[in-house]
């Protein structure tokens, strides 16, 4: 429209300078025609006069058309202005409206409820149990990728960890949880067993024994309900089965898992780390803990616990030609654990104390429980008593990119293991540095005698006094 009346406008303007210019061309002949004698027409007057009356009507219509113009040029101003306002605000139409929402949409992107992250960890070892390890001066290897999601949708909690080493590859956890009240949470899927010190009962890389018998860090399959106040902690959980779904989960391998759950039971002649004959899992279990918390001041407080937890072991499918055949799909018996524990921190300081005993009630005679994790058989004895004590300090620093250093001590020993007459012991020297970015490192200094991964097995009567310097570094994200 705005373009159309500066065209008519335009004409106009050409029309007047023509006929202009036809005037002036009259009067040239009307001048000259006169210099020569001759007379001007009575008609040639009439049409200049037609003329000029032309021409008033022609500035009369262009002065109209000016006022248009004018006019014209401000609606579309106007237009131009509120097409920009209604961008800038997208409710005024259904497109903007889109896109209102999808900036929203990218908006929430940034913050998205479910955080992904993880970590990547490389280790340096040296083992002088090892010959090979200790002639090369120790080895790096690289240790685990992970990737953790973490976050909530609406009110469905989640939270997930998959792990992947460089021989296996396992879930450490995976479970949807629901906020009942301020106080009580559900959770189901693979979760965490309730037992003992919360979260851990250790400081270092290598956790203490209590992690290799199957009660620290232990994740199974079922329900819990948790309770969290205050003043007191308050776990209730059912396991149906392992992590990998009992006796016959369907897996590939049933020693790839993070930690270390009841597989089978060591018959006589068969080795520590034999594949088990008879096969068994984990199944209908129970894990209670309570917990009350004091708090003394912002820098002190004290927690004091009890913890118990018990199931039974189920059989699989055997083959009618195994010796074992009679035990196929059974209830081979069942197990118990209970626990003391206690945590108390005071300002920089923090100590940890625990007490459990672990019992295996089995219906055929044996020489032990066969444990798996980390792509590997190992045999416990089938009762025993586990003692440990921890103590560590955190220190603030600025050291390059160190931010603080904590400095621990783990210290454990596995008693009156049945049928065996020396003790499993472990002691864990070292400091875990934390550095800006989400670098974090364990340096560790470990001395054991017949302890998993330091030369030894727990079901063992004559390992030999073994030492491990370790560091593990890893990046968290």
């Amino acid at each position: 429209m705005f373009k159309t009346s500066i065209d008519k406008a335009t004409v106009y303007k050409v029309t007047i300078l023509l006929t202009v210019l036809s005037l002036s061309a009259i009067g040239s002949v009307q001048a000259s025609d006169a210099e020569s004698g001759q007379k001007v027409k009575s008609s040639d007057t009439s049409n200049l006069k037609a003329l000029e009356k032309r021409i008033d009507e022609l500035e009369k219509k262009l002065s109209r058309t000016s006022v248009n113009l004018e006019k014209n040029s401000k609606d579309q101003s106007a237009e131009k202005k509120s097409n920009q306002q209604s961008f800038q605000s997208p409710a005024d139409s259904g497109a903007n409206a889109r896109l209102k929402k999808l900036e929203k949409q990218a908006k929430e992107n940034q913050n998205w409820p479910i955080k992904v992250h993880g970590a990547v960890r490389f280790q340096y070892v040296y083992e002088d149990y090892n010959r090979a390890n200790e002639s090369r001066t120790g080895d790096l290897d690289f240790d685990i990728f992970r990737l953790n999601f973490d976050g909530e949708i609406g009110d469905v909690i989640l939270s997930a960890e998959y792990r992947w080493f460089q021989y296996q590859e396992a879930v450490k956890h995976a479970y949807f949880g629901y906020n009942v009240t301020d106080n009580w949470q559900a959770q189901v899927g693979v979760i965490k067993v309730p037992f003992g010190n919360m979260p851990y009962n250790s400081h270092s890389y290598f956790f203490n024994s209590t992690f290799y018998v199957g009660l620290e860090d232990e994740h199974d399959s079922g329900f819990k309900m948790r309770y969290r106040s205050d003043d007191w902690d308050f776990d209730i959980a059912f396991l149906k089965s392992d992590e990998q779904g009992g006796v016959d989960g369907f897996v590939n391998d049933r020693t790839e898992r993070y930690n270390y759950d009841t597989v089978g039971i060591r018959l006589a002649g068969e080795g520590i780390y034999d594949v088990p004959s008879l096969a068994v899992g984990e199944s209908n279990s129970y894990a209670l803990r309570g917990a009350h918390k004091w708090t003394f001041s912002d820098d002190e407080n004290l927690e004091l616990g009890l913890s118990v937890q018990g199931g039974n072991l189920y059989s699989g499918n055997i083959d009618a030609a195994s010796p074992v055949a009679q035990y196929a799909n059974d209830n081979m018996g069942n197990r118990q654990a209970i626990a003391v524990h206690g945590i108390y921190n005071l300002d920089r300081w923090n100590f940890q104390a625990q007490l459990a005993d672990y019992n295996y009630d089995l219906k055929v005679d044996n020489t032990g429980v066969v444990m798996a994790a980390y792509s590997f058989y190992d045999t416990i004895p089938s009762e025993a008593r586990v003692y440990t004590a921890n103590v560590a300090y955190t220190l603030p620093v600025s050291l390059g990119p160190a931010s603080s250093l904590t400095f621990y001590n783990d210290h454990s020993i596995i008693t009156d293991k049945q049928s065996l007459q020396n003790d499993t012991w472990m002691n864990v020297l070292g400091v875990a540095v934390a550095a800006g970015g989400g670098f974090y490192t364990y340096v560790d200094y470990v001395r054991a005698k017949n302890q998993p991964f330091i030369g030894g097995s727990i079901a063992s009567d004559t390992g030999s006094v073994n030492n491990r310097f370790n560091i593990n570094f890893g990046y968290y994200f």
